[in-house]
């Protein structure tokens, strides 16, 4: 597969750590990353198919009634996801 370079910013602190994390497995900076990359995106889909298949599940109406009987009241305690990006 050919391969194609970029330019990424990303700060000091990340790029030593990532440095690390290369060198304990002791792979190149590029295959590091590239591994890293290649596992988010994988993941990410995976999430959306989870989701797909979740929303497909609960739009069933009898399961939909019966959630609404068995699910407690939202308490308002829950986690604030606001600041996550995609």
């Amino acid at each position: 597969m050919p391969l194609r370079k970029i330019v990424v910013a990303v700060p000091d602190e990340l790029l030593a750590a990532v440095d690390r994390a290369a060198r304990v497995r002791h792979e190149s900076r590029n295959r590091f990353v590239t591994l890293v990359l290649r596992h988010a995106v994988r993941a990410r889909r995976r999430d959306a198919e989870i989701t797909r298949r979740l929303n497909e599940l609960f739009a069933t109406p009898a399961l939909v009634k019966q959630h609404g009987r068995e699910a407690p009241a939202p308490d308002g305690s829950g986690t604030d996801w606001s600041d996550e990006r995609w």
